[in-house]
């Protein structure tokens, strides 16, 4: 079974989520054995960020760092543990509020793919990136 990085990789759509992960400095925590409950925005998330965006946290590690650390939960959380709650506390420390009902929303993101078990973790696919506060 893969590691939540090895998954992110063969998917195919998370490039600029490993490329914003190795620039934040935190490829060796995602690659550690957790567990971790990862939000993965796709591509298609990044890309709806502002112009330039992007870039600015690239050259920014620490404020990337703190919005990657807002995806990442610690422990192996499938979808049905996650909706028993009403928010999860992230690695960053700001809360991640759960929309319990139909779709399933982690703060203001749609979860597109739930549940997707690694040796250390689980991956939720998202399609927007969220942002603590």
């Amino acid at each position: 079974m893969p590691t939540i990085l090895e998954t992110a990789a063969a998917a195919g759509c998370f490039s600029t989520l490993l490329a914003a992960v190795e620039a934040a400095g935190l490829r060796a925590a995602l690659e550690g054995p957790g567990p971790f409950t990862v939000l993965a925005p796709l591509d298609d998330a990044f890309a709806a960020l502002p112009p330039g965006t992007v870039q600015t946290l690239v050259d920014n590690p620490p404020q990337l760092a703190r919005i990657l650390k807002y995806h990442v939960i610690a422990g192996a959380h499938r979808r049905e543990a996650l909706v028993a709650c009403t928010e999860w506390p992230s690695l960053e420390g700001a809360p991640i509020p759960v929309r319990r009902a139909e779709p399933f929303e982690l703060k203001n993101a749609t979860v597109v793919t739930a549940d997707l078990t690694c040796t250390n973790g689980v991956v939720h696919v998202i399609d927007r990136v969220i942002l603590p506060g």
